[in-house]
């Protein structure tokens, strides 16, 4: 990676389309796993004006109201108005399940990878959540805009909103944001001159940190096109899915391509990015490297990863071969051994599918433990 250069990542709130789809599917997938750990989950959803859609493969013990669970989280996000276009009251929930394909199960069944694929882990030690500083910064942006909407400090706020953060680094560290993009869904009655002074005054001051700020330099913009009243699915399609690179580094980082949400643990899209996650965080907090990406492949069916590459970026403090070594002896990849070691048979997804997956140790997200540095620091 280059030493000088400005990168730029961005986050959405709940009220997104897309992350409200995501939302849903995930809430899918922990109603399955509440009763039934061992169900096996492929959700997706489809929101558009006045109507949401689920759809996939579902096979369990178990059943699951989903109607009634689409409204819940629909209203829970804040979509509770019919003046917003979009309603959990008025819309149309739309169901399309199947079972899970046999041809799949049967691999899934002896312990192998619910799919094929590559999965990426990274680390930075650019901050105390061991993560890239502009989607760190991005993500909690997006949850304060929410948060000022939900306790009533700007109540002319509505569900949808998006944040963009530009960060310079020079010599490979971060020195200072440049740019910072805020686009928050409103009431029609509010002056955007009022909106521009509140999120400056509430957000942009109070998240991004003092000496990354030089007021006469960095450029803030504040609904940029001059309105934003019309949100939510009414004004965008929403799609599971569609939100990888929030969910993940921001682009700071490489990416396997497959997404996360409504996709049980058995999915080795979800589960291999976990533990890809959970090893490169214990590399770096073992401080054998500032950062770490680490790669890891799967065939379907298959137990063993068909492959694994790590790479620090010239940071390493031993050669990346030998990292590689300590992670082949001393760390089960198999999909059945990450599903115990992060204990993934748990009602715990709603909770990563909006402001990232990873960074969030105020969670119960056992990725983000940094459990194994002794293994790392003992080589």
């Amino acid at each position: 990676m280059q030493k000088e250069f400005i990168h730029t990542s961005e986050s959405v709130t709940e009220g997104h389309p897309d992350k409200l789809a995501d939302q849903i599917s995930d809430a899918v997938l922990d109603a399955v796993m509440a009763d039934d750990p061992f169900g096996r989950v492929a959700c997706e959803t489809y929101l558009t004006t006045g109507m949401a859609m689920v759809g996939g493969e579902i096979s369990t013990t178990t059943y699951v109201d989903i109607p009634s669970l689409v409204r819940s989280v629909i209203k829970d996000v804040g979509y509770v108005h019919t003046s917003y276009g979009f309603s959990y009251e008025t819309c149309a929930v739309i169901t399309a399940i199947d079972q899970q394909s046999s041809d799949i199960a049967v691999g899934v069944d002896r312990a192998g990878a619910g799919d094929q694929g590559m999965m990426v882990g990274f680390a930075t030690n650019e901050t105390p959540e061991l993560m890239p500083l502009p989607i760190q910064l991005a993500h909690t942006l997006a949850r304060r805009l929410s948060e000022l909407r939900k306790d009533g400090t700007l109540p002319y706020l509505r569900p949808d909103g998006k944040t963009q953060v530009s960060v310079a680094y020079h010599d490979g560290k971060p020195t200072a944001v440049e740019t910072v993009v805020v686009s928050a869904q409103h009431d029609p009655d509010v002056t955007q001159d009022r909106i521009r002074d509140d999120i400056m005054e509430e957000l942009v001051f109070k998240v991004i940190p003092a000496e990354f700020v030089n007021r006469e330099r960095l450029i803030v913009h504040i609904n940029p096109t001059g309105r934003f009243v019309l949100g939510g699915p009414v004004a965008d399609t929403g799609l599971t899915g569609r939100k990888i690179i929030v969910d993940t580094y921001g682009g700071m980082a490489l990416h396997g391509g497959g997404s996360f949400s409504g996709k049980d643990p058995t999915k080795v899209d979800r589960s291999g990015a976990y533990a890809a996650r959970h090893v490169a965080r214990n590399v770096v907090a073992a401080g054998l490297a500032d950062t770490c990406s680490i790669q890891i492949a799967y065939a379907i069916g298959v137990q063993e990863p068909v492959s694994m590459m790590v790479d620090t970026n010239g940071t390493g403090r031993i050669p990346d071969v030998e990292i590689t070594g300590i992670i082949e002896k001393g760390v089960d990849l198999t999909p059945a051994g990450i599903i115990e070691r992060l204990d993934l048979r748990r009602p715990i997804y709603r909770d990563t599918a909006v402001y990232g997956h990873f960074g969030r140790s105020e969670k119960d997200f056992t990725w983000e433990r940094d459990d194994m540095v002794d293994l790392f620091k003992r080589g």
